[in-house]
């Protein structure tokens, strides 16, 4: 019995919202098949937010890290992207060493709003007004993403990347190992891609994202 116990404690598990294999809809790695996990708990409040039914961390069942690597080996999956929610609010180190050990490059997408944890093939940082990011998520950045949804966000996602210029290994000359994104929030779409298009071409820099997941009506 003594040793049940132990067995049992020294299990990890995360609270996973959701889980699911799909194609990547936006970033960097826009058409790829990955394995989305979802995990519970997000204290950063964005108003637009498409999954505020992730915001709470004790609603969500915990799944032990095994079976979550199980999850995407299932589906001969070799991207397994960790998402919220604000993932960085749980210690990702035994998940990602497990999904390294089994072959899968590990993503995140990130708010950045706290200290990493884990070891990331690839860093995606998507910074928000209401809880910026910590300097360290600057740092691990391979690619920036900003949601627009006002006129001000152009300003803040320049701001954003003198940011990561000065605390990053990149510096103004060699940004081009890093990707920049701007994406506009989905139901002002429409009314910001005039905007956006007059901006990009204006500032070569950066590249529109789209969310082609939702143009495509999958998960």
């Amino acid at each position: 019995m003594r040793l049940e116990n132990e067995i049992e404690k020294s299990v990890v598990t995360l609270p996973v919202m959701e889980h699911f294999y799909t194609i990547q809809g936006e970033g960097a790695f826009t058409g790829h098949a990955a394995y989305f996990i979802r995990l519970g708990g997000c204290d950063v409040g964005c108003h637009w937010c498409d999954v505020k039914e992730s915001w709470p961390m004790d609603t969500h069942p915990q799944i032990e890290i095994n079976k979550i690597v199980n999850f995407v080996k299932a589906e001969n999956g070799n991207i397994a992207v960790i998402t919220g929610g604000e993932p960085l609010m749980h210690n990702c180190e035994s998940l990602t060493s497990a999904l390294n050990k089994a072959g899968i490059r590990t993503h995140i997408e990130t708010s950045g709003a706290y200290k990493p944890t884990g070891n990331w093939n690839w860093f995606c940082l998507s910074p928000k007004k209401f809880k910026l990011p910590v300097v360290e998520a600057y740092q691990a950045a391979n690619e920036l993403k900003i949601i627009i949804s006002n006129q001000s966000d152009f300003h803040f996602a320049d701001q954003e990347l003198a940011k990561l210029i000065q605390n990053s290994k990149f510096n103004s000359e060699s940004t081009q190992n890093l990707k920049l994104y701007l994406q506009p929030e989905w139901n002002k779409r429409e009314q910001l891609m005039p905007q956006m298009v007059d901006y990009v071409k204006s500032n070569p820099k950066w590249i529109i994202s789209l969310q082609t997941h939702k143009y495509l009506n999958i998960p």
